[in-house]
């Protein structure tokens, strides 16, 4: 027995060592958050395992399925309300980070792949692959290599108050709006997100736009599931993710550019901002009103449209006749237009003609 016990205890001892070895070997990486004194350790992130990369890698559809396609590019400004939830909380709070840290912490732990920002041809491949110590130097993001970090798996610890999420004031994001033959709806999907970065120069002025690399947002989407958000301020209670935000469109975006052959932004086409807006109004619309052409309405719609054109019509009448000024009658100067005329009398031949014939005198 007494053997048995020594055993046990040796095991014990070895297992605990073990792991005090483990936990001190493992290498720390990402945004390394500096803890205020009596502020509360945020709780860890857990991690995306490869099913969880399975589920969302599985869900495209194949090319046999799509039948249009069209690729938008947006703009998307954080300083709007409802763009909100992408910046906030600026800092980490309660283990509640905004977006640009998510990405920022994965790519320092070298869980994500960047890409060039190559304006308008984007391609993502691994000829386009940028390295995450290029894109720190780039933009002048203090780092420092992590434990057991190497050439094939260089990884970096990132001060949480040298990120800045306070510059980062808007995102580029492609859209592919499909109609497949497999649901037969028209549905956008956001392929890539680029964080863009407003810096001004060393003597002030107005700030200018950096992008700074594309990110697949196939491979953003597990780990954006995971962290929830509000998105307004009437419910402070998280009801969706930051996955959802985007599946759901939940965000507002201008339209600055669409795939062409010529390669041109909205900018170049339409030099004139008035005439952009209405080409961005007209581009929005058609993806709006896309579905409508696709199928014959009923007869209820025919019916309803024709009304609605109808009362349309109306309104605009009564409009015109109201707003056309009213004519005075000339006045009446001659004495012979004031005279009151005398009434015609009928003939008793014009009343026996217009006089119905008895049926009881008929023979």
């Amino acid at each position: 027995m007494k053997a048995i016990k020594y055993t046990l205890s040796a095991i014990a001892i070895a297992t605990a060592a073990t792991a005090l070895v483990a936990q001190d070997a493992t290498p720390t990486a990402g945004v390394v958050t500096r803890r205020r004194p009596g502020q509360e350790e945020p709780a860890a992130t857990p991690g995306v395992t490869e099913r969880q990369q399975g589920l969302y890698d599985n869900g495209s559809l194949s090319d046999a399925d799509i039948q249009w396609l069209r690729i938008i590019y947006r703009e998307i400004d954080l300083t709007k309300p409802v763009n909100a939830p992408l910046y906030f909380p600026e800092e980490l709070e309660e283990g509640h980070e905004n977006l640009f840290r998510i990405i920022m912490r994965l790519l320092a732990d070298n869980q994500l792949t960047a890409y060039e920002y190559l304006d308008g041809r984007e391609v993502f491949t691994e000829k386009y692959k940028v390295p995450v110590k290029d894109i720190l130097d780039r933009f002048h993001i203090i780092y420092e290599p992590a434990r057991g970090s190497n050439d094939k798996n260089p990884r970096y610890t990132i001060d949480e108050s040298d990120v800045p999420c306070n510059e980062v004031l808007s995102y580029y994001i492609i859209e592919q709006w499909t109609f497949d033959t497999r649901n037969n709806r028209l549905k956008p999907t956001v392929e890539a997100i680029c964080p863009v970065l407003h810096r001004a120069g060393d003597f002030g002025g107005e700030a200018i736009k950096y992008p700074m690399f594309w990110i697949q947002l196939k491979d953003l989407r597990p780990h954006m599931a995971l962290q929830q958000i509000f998105v307004n301020d009437d419910n402070n209670l998280p009801t969706c993710t930051y996955d959802d935000y985007f599946t759901l469109t939940m965000y507002e975006g201008d339209i600055y550019k669409t795939r062409n052959l010529r390669n041109q932004s909205m900018a170049q086409m339409y030099p004139d901002a008035e005439d952009r807006q209405r080409a961005q109004d007209s581009i929005q619309a058609r993806l709006d009103h896309f579905e409508d052409n696709l199928w014959t309405p009923t007869r209820e719609e025919l019916l309803a449209r024709a009304e609605a054109q109808a009362a349309a019509a109306d309104g605009e009448a009564n409009d015109s006749v109201q707003a056309a000024p009213v004519q005075a009658r000339p006045a009446r100067t001659t004495r012979r237009s004031t005279r009151r005329q005398p009434a015609v009398q009928e003939s008793p031949a014009s009343r026996q003609a217009g006089a119905v014939r008895s049926v009881r005198r008929r023979k």
